[in-house]
Parts: C-alpha cells; sequence; structure tokens
C-alpha cells in the first residue's frame, strides 16, 4: 500500500472514532493518568500487527491542535515515529536540537527514546493536525511517557 493512502486510510479512520485526551493514553510511573495539555486532541486511528516483522506492530493516532495548542514534553519509549502534518504548521523539536516549523505534507521521525520537548500548534489563529504513526513491540501499549513535573 502507497504512503499516501496508508495516510488517508489512517485520518479517515481516525474522524469516526472518539476523541481522548492525553491522560487516556498515558499513565506515569505512579499509575496516575497524566494531565492533559491544554487545547490538544488525541485520536485512536488504527492499530494492525505487522505480517512480516513477527512481534511488531504499527499504530497511529491523530493529533488535533487547537491554535496555540501544546503537549507537554514526552517520550514514546521503544517505539520509532514518523509524524506527518495532515494540516496547519506544527513546531517539533527533539532531543535538545532546535524546534522547526513542519507545514502540511511535510513528516519528521522520532528513533526511539528520543526526547520531544516541544510540539505545538505554530500558530495562535490556525488549528493544526498531524498523524502519528509508532512502529513498537507488540506488547507495547504505553506509547506516550510524559515527563514528571519538577
Amino acid at each position: 500500500m502507497k504512503l499516501h493512502t496508508l495516510i488517508a486510510a489512517a485520518t479517515l479512520a481516525g474522524f469516526g472514532m472518539l476523541a481522548t485526551s492525553q491522560a487516556a493514553l498515558a499513565a506515569d510511573s505512579t499509575g496516575q493518568a497524566a494531565a492533559a495539555a491544554a487545547a490538544e486532541t488525541i485520536t485512536p486511528a488504527f492499530a494492525e500487527a505487522i505480517a512480516n516483522v513477527p512481534g511488531k506492530k504499527m499504530t497511529a493516532l491523530v493529533v488535533d491542535y487547537a491554535p496555540g495548542g501544546k503537549s507537554s514534553p514526552h517520550r514514546h519509549g521503544k517505539a520509532f515515529v514518523v509524524a506527518y502534518v495532515l494540516s496547519g504548521a506544527i513546531r517539533s523539536g527533539v532531543d535538545g536540537k532546535e524546534a522547526q516549523v513542519f507545514h502540511a505534507g511535510e513528516h519528521w521521525i522520532e528513533k526511539p527514546g528520543a526526547h520531544h520537548t516541544v510540539s505545538e500548534n505554530a500558530s495562535d489563529t490556525e488549528p493544526a493536525r498531524l498523524l502519528a504513526i509508532f512502529v513498537a513491540d507488540s506488547n507495547d501499549n504505553k506509547l506516550v511517557t510524559f515527563d514528571h513535573k519538577k
């Protein structure tokens, strides 16, 4: 299946699902739900085993940011992540590197263990949406771990 077909299918699947907050998708080490960042909605799109890679699965989430919305700093454990901007513009900074702005049709990757310190809508007036695709171990159900507040 071509990448643009996969992205379109994931996006359409995401529209039909109920939106959930960060709190429903990640828990801190004490088991308490992580506090959701302001103006962000995460919608599961799909999760499928990768037939030719035993023990791995591909999971996709649609992340909607309201104008000025942002995510708390976080990691994705051992997952490899591809983030594809569906609409608007997203500012992203990983592993202490300078944050960059990605526009609709652009993408970035996050290697396993990467620290995603900046993830936010680059606009204070327009919404933004991205598709986050995770390749992880089949038994890895905790795809997002938010930093603890100091």
